[in-house]
């Protein structure tokens, strides 16, 4: 916006209001990893195997033996079936004659049956979850979209409550306002920020010649904006696909962490510490470092990290994962710098739209994540493999964004970096309102030089 941060500059950068605003948005993100992240307790499926009734008049040999051995696809490791029995009816035959499982009946040759009776869970972790209660199991035809649209729930939840909390407290950006016309509404807010700031404002914080640029730019913009022209369309399609890559990634990482070896509170707990260092770290980037690198950077890394947990050898759990946790760490830093990153390629006028449809498209991603968890189910190290890679060639398509590290923020669409590579901004590809723009904007500052004269 022409000359906004002038008009604005006198409220310092590290006010109390600038302190309220940003410690409120922080604790308005706290309802997202309650109702989020809980459906990694709540949906977690508990050692099982299917229930012999204590009614069977089974031998204890018989009922120790009632399971049949399966070789696990993860260790290859001979464990409990956890979906089958042996035929009820012929175990009863054998103990009633007296026989002994393995010795005067080899159990290979035993018919198997499905859980008829239902399932018995292991309690020792959870006393019940909505997969023990409901016995959603041997069944993944319905229990990947039941988990992904749980979790699909409790972020929207989440948001849900986030947004009352922001809606409630927070003042509107008055950039925004500006945008919008609405010029009492943003000095209100640059008013009441002075004072918390405890500093006197000028009497008149937007001029006249300013509101007039303000009122010839303001125009109806709506998400169609995002595809209307080569350039913004190619940024936005770019970010769609980032973006979507990190819920990927972030999510599928955040719910694995009840498959990791040891206690699943304690490797929740720790999937939730790296985190801490990740935001300081992405802060830290973001004031003093390229922006398209930072993203780059992150990003790649956090592929490279999945993907070198394929090679570490099954003996070496706690190696595995520390580079889990890496993962998890660069990509945390990544999805922090992308909300920023986003902010600033897009212009004020689409800003919000913007960065909530990135967050709006970037739900496939989150939607789709609980399945490269259940991947696990046919290889431990499918799901590394496929998160690892498109995390580090999403790293290299973020390459192909504009750089923002030192840029103005841009007020309209014609103000926006160009595309690298594509879209070279000349006079012959700016659209109509584009060029309505320009030339409202030429004739508003040619007349504050002449009011300046």
């Amino acid at each position: 916006m022409t000359d906004y941060e002038a008009a604005t500059a006198f409220l310092g950068e590290w006010g109390c209001f600038q302190q309220q605003v940003f410690f409120l948005l922080c604790l308005s993100i706290i309802p997202n990893g309650f109702t989020g992240m809980s459906i990694v307790f709540v949906a977690d499926t508990p050692p099982h195997r299917c229930l012999i009734p204590a009614h069977v008049n089974l031998s204890a040999a018989w009922r120790n033996s009632s399971i049949p051995l399966e070789e696990e696809s993860s260790s290859g490791a001979l464990v409990p079936s956890k979906c089958s029995r042996y035929r009820l009816t012929d175990m009863l035959s054998f103990s009633d004659r007296g026989l002994l499982p393995g010795g005067d009946v080899n159990l290979s040759n035993v018919p198997r049956e499905s859980c008829l009776d239902g399932w018995e869970y292991d309690h020792s972790v959870y006393i019940s979850t909505i997969i023990s209660e409901w016995d959603l199991v041997c069944d993944d035809r319905w229990k990947s979209p039941l988990t992904s649209s749980l979790f699909f729930c409790g972020v929207l939840t989440g948001s849900f409550i986030s947004g009352q909390f922001s809606d409630r407290y927070i003042p509107e950006s008055p950039r925004w306002l500006l945008s919008q016309g609405r010029v009492e509404e943003a000095e209100a807010v640059v008013r009441d920020a002075a004072k918390r700031n405890k500093i006197e404002p000028p009497p008149v914080i937007f001029g006249p010649l300013q509101i007039e640029l303000q009122c010839e730019k303001r125009k109806a913009h709506n998400i169609c904006d995002l595809l209307r022209s080569r350039n913004i369309r190619w940024i936005s399609v770019t970010l769609w696909l980032v973006w979507n890559t990190l819920t990927i990634a972030y999510f599928a990482l955040s719910l694995n962490t009840a498959n990791l070896h040891g206690n699943a509170y304690f490797n929740c707990f720790l999937s939730a510490v790296v985190e801490v260092p990740a935001y300081i770290l992405s802060w830290v980037m973001f004031r003093w470092c390229s922006r398209r690198l930072s993203l780059f950077s992150t990003l790649f890394m956090g592929g490279l990290f999945l993907l070198l947990i394929q090679l570490i050898p099954a003996n070496l759990i706690s190696l595995a994962i520390t580079l889990e946790m890496m993962g998890k760490f660069a990509v945390t830093t990544a999805f922090a710098i992308v909300y920023a990153y986003t902010a600033e390629l897009y212009p004020t006028v689409v800003r919000n739209t913007a960065v909530g449809t990135c967050s709006m498209a970037s739900r496939i991603g989150s939607i789709i994540a609980p399945y490269f968890v259940y991947l696990r189910s046919y290889s431990v190290s499918l799901p590394y493999i496929l998160m690892g890679s498109i995390t580090a060639l999403s790293g290299l398509l973020s390459l192909l964004l504009p750089e923002s590290y030192g840029m103005p923020l841009p007020d309209t669409i014609s103000h926006m970096q160009h595309f690298p590579g594509c879209c070279q901004k000349t006079p012959y590809n700016l659209t109509q309102t584009e060029e309505k723009e320009n030339s409202a904007e030429r004739k508003v500052s040619s007349s504050l030089n002449k009011e300046q004269n």
